[in-house]
Formats: structure tokens, sequence, C-alpha cells
């Protein structure tokens, strides 16, 4: 099943929903960075808020997610915006990937014992002006309760949020989530009803795993509530990393540290904490590099 994002709206319900199937993004994920089952489940929970979260985004504009916390993953972040070929692309990174913790009581992944307590951090950053943030204490530590709180306190958006990875030991077996909003001016009886329709359904990745697609997700969501404007977006692993970013991120480091690099070390690697790809940058560059910055 190809991973897919579908968005809808049921203006007389009151609510709008995004679903989204990310299986393969979450596979792809976890390989680049030798997760741990846990940290699998923490990082393919946040990306996938994340991707659902950038479906609506403008292509000027890309979120930032983040699950900082005392617990051993440390940190998980996630990023999605949507990219030129008009696409979801999405990248993410957990701080410390092979750390694991055991099952917690209810037989699922402790995801919430391996953030620990800390904050949850949004981020919505523009090509151009200033980024808008906002922070919000994890209430659960299972992400999806999480990011809802955060919609609810700092956008005053009532929503339902749904996210899962499911694995067995041949490896992941579905990923996806959903996150149902209501609409402004809507009435009091469409959080009622998204609280009510998050309760009766199955686990989102069961669903998923059973064959359901995102359109099906939506529609399962939605019962009986009439959808309008359905929009489907391909969704995928992607990174934002050049080596002329690297090359600025190096040159942060100021003059001083460049040349003292330079002349240590026959190369520099900078290794990109989203994707893993490897810039490697030779004594001479970086020579090259200070030179450039004493004339700046």
């Amino acid at each position: 099943m190809r991973d897919t994002i579908v968005t809808a709206s049921a203006p007389e319900a009151g609510f709008a929903i995004t679903a989204a199937v990310t299986t393969g993004l979450v596979r792809e994920t976890q390989r680049r960075h030798g997760l741990s089952p846990t940290a699998t489940a923490a990082a393919g929970r946040l990306i996938t808020g994340a991707a659902l979260l950038g479906a609506g985004l403008k292509d000027t504009l890309r979120i930032s997610l983040q699950a900082a916390g005392d617990g051993p993953l440390q940190r998980v972040a996630a990023e999605a915006w949507i990219t030129g070929s008009g696409r979801v692309g999405a990248r993410a990174y957990v701080r410390v990937p092979h750390a694991e913790l055991p099952l917690n009581a209810a037989g699922k992944f402790d995801v919430a014992g391996a953030i620990g307590a800390g904050t949850l951090h949004v981020t919505k950053a523009y090509e151009d002006g200033q980024p808008y943030s906002g922070v919000v204490p994890l209430q659960s530590g299972e992400l999806a309760e999480d990011l809802a709180f955060y919609l609810l306190k700092s956008e005053q958006i009532p929503s339902a949020v749904a996210l899962g990875v499911l694995t067995d030991p041949s490896g992941i077996v579905a990923a996806g989530g959903v996150i149902a909003q209501v609409l402004p001016d809507a009435h009091e009886r469409a959080v009622a009803m998204l609280e009510r329709r998050a309760l009766e359904l199955p686990p989102i990745t069961a669903l998923i795993a059973g064959g359901a697609d995102a359109h099906e997700l939506v529609r399962r969501f939605a019962g009986d509530a009439a959808l309008r404007s359905e929009r489907t977006l391909e969704v995928g692993f992607a990174c934002r990393c050049t080596r002329e970013r690297v090359e600025t991120a190096l040159a942060g480091l100021g003059a001083d540290e460049l040349l003292k690099m330079s002349r240590e070390r026959p190369q520099t690697d900078a290794t990109c904490e989203f994707c893993k790809s490897v810039y490697v940058f030779s004594a001479a560059e970086l020579a090259e590099l200070v030179t450039l910055l004493k004339k700046a």
C-alpha cells in the first residue's frame, strides 16, 4: 500500500479530518537510524503527526515537532513540509536511537517512559519572516494525546488525534494516524462526536494492517457525516539538507575553530542528524571557508 495522506471536511457536522498511512515512511526512518523498537514507535508516531499537520501547510512553510524529556530517548524530533512536487516530505531523528525499555503494563511499547517528563515544542517556520513556536508540557508522553493538548491549548482547536506503529518480529507491519479538528464556530456536539468516534474505532494500525487506506480511515472516522473537498497527497521520507547548508553551519563555528580543524585533520565529516547523509570537507576546503569568513 502506497503511503498517502487524505484531507476532507464535513462542514455540516462541524469538523475536518486528515488521515495518513505512513508505513513506508516509518520503515525508512527506522532503517536510516537503526532505531530500537521503542524508538521506532516514538519516531513513527511523531513523524506521522508532523506529516498530518504538514499536509495543511503552504509551500513556504514547514512544521517541526520536538518531544524532549528526561527518559532514555532524551529527544525525538520530526519535520514535515510540502515539497516542490506537491507531496508531503517528512523526516525525523531520535537523540538516543538505540535506547529501549520493556513493554508497558498493557503490553505495548513504553513510549511515555522512554521519552519521560518534558515538553512538546511545535514550530511553524516560514522561508521569510519570524517562525511561530509553541511549547506545552507533555501530558502523557504517548504523543497523540500530547499533540491534541497542544492544538487545544496553543491554537484553541479541539482535536482528536490517533497515531500508531504496529510491529511484529519481521518488522513494521503498519503505521499511520488521524487528526480530526473542530471547525471554527462549530456546535459543541462536534467535539462530543469526535471524542466518541475516537473511542469507538479500533486502533488505527489494526485498520491499516487489515487493508484500510487513508480514504477508508477518513470514512471510518467520519461515520455518517457528509464529506467534502477530499484531497490526496503522497507522503514520503525527504530531507532538506544540502552541502551548502552544511557549509553554512560550519561557518557558524567561526574562523578560529575552522582553522584549528583544518590543521588537525585531513578532512572533516559532517553527518545530517535527520537523514544520515555524510558531507566531507577537506582541510583545504575548510581553509578556503576561513578565508571567505575573514573577507566578509
